[in-house]
């Protein structure tokens, strides 16, 4: 159960590079595009994707919010309760509860999305977008606003653990793009154009049976090369219960390429650290691994993320 992770070969810069150049050549839409690959999913995609539901269920596909320090999350959401706990005291008449909540949206503990302006590489955000967007009051462009009227599509979900027999990856460990080809065909599924694709590597399920580690240095995730598939699928959303980045990178010199090549080459928004295990169950059960997802980011404007909680509805 704590094999070692298996080996992944490791790419220099120079090909990290070759491969950015090749998957940013796929990108068909013009210099003036900063929706990214949220274009592929068209109203008769999401027409289609409510075929999906056969049960009418809805699962969460979200971790619990942590408040608590931990190995993975030196920086927890806070939250407390800030009026009617010991202000009524059982008084008569009107009054309200009331709270407060502030979180590290790019933390390694909660479930979040990124926003296409989160990445900068080489001084650039997406389809040549100047750093200059980014400024003290929030993102000029690419912020999570991008997507305010929400993200809806078929998802597919990738179960890596279970194609390989084994409850969970280790960290370190990389899904490689023929693993993701091999889960499809042991999973009767194919990804297709305008899909959300959603990735278990079993990080959560990790941390549940044996507590938090340092997730900042040592987690399972995609291989660079996997982001081939992604490109070549044209998937709408990346998804994952991990980072989507392996630690420690397999590419010199960069320590998030999974995030560079999506959301700067590809412009595919990520989702980490969700979790698949109510989900797991529903479509080992149901014999399919396909779902209406519905995705739902905050309205904040000029936001490099936002919280959420993706459904799936089977």
């Amino acid at each position: 159960m704590n094999a070692e992770p298996e080996v992944a070969p490791r790419l220099t810069a120079d090909e990290f590079a070759a491969l950015y150049r090749r998957l940013a050549q796929t990108v068909p839409w013009g210099p003036d595009d900063r929706r990214g690959a949220l274009n592929h999913v068209t109203p008769a995609h999401i027409l289609a994707a409510t075929n999906e539901v056969q049960r009418g269920q809805s699962v969460s596909l979200a971790r619990p919010i942590d408040t608590h320090v931990a190995a993975d999350n030196p920086e927890p959401a806070h939250y407390s309760m800030t009026g009617a706990r010991a202000d009524h005291r059982h008084e008569h008449g009107l009054d309200f509860a009331t709270d407060s909540f502030a979180m590290n949206v790019h933390g390694d503990a909660n479930s979040h999305i990124d926003a296409l302006c989160h990445v900068v590489f080489d001084s650039k955000l997406y389809n040549g977008v100047s750093v200059d967007v980014l400024t003290a009051n929030g993102a000029l462009s690419l912020s999570i606003d991008v997507a305010k009227d929400g993200i809806v599509g078929r998802g597919v979900l990738l179960d890596i653990p279970r194609l390989r027999g084994k409850p969970w990856l280790e960290p370190g460990d990389n899904v490689t793009l023929d693993d993701l080809r091999a889960a499809e065909v042991a999973q009767g599924v194919r990804v297709g154009t305008g899909d959300l694709l959603f990735v278990r590597v079993g990080h959560h399920a990790r941390r549940t049976a044996l507590g938090a580690w340092d997730a900042a240095h040592a987690r399972a995730g995609l291989h660079p090369t996997a982001l081939e598939f992604v490109a070549d699928r044209e998937v709408a959303v990346l998804a994952g219960d991990s980072n989507n980045d392996a630690a420690p990178s397999v590419v010199d010199g960069v320590d998030f390429p999974v995030h560079v090549l999506a959301m700067n080459a590809l412009g595919v928004h990520l989702l980490d650290y969700l979790q698949f295990g109510d989900l797991v169950t529903q479509c080992e059960e149901q014999r399919r691994w396909t779902f209406l997802a519905v995705l739902a980011p905050l309205r904040l404007p000029a936001a490099t993320g936002s919280p959420i909680n993706p459904i799936a509805i089977l």
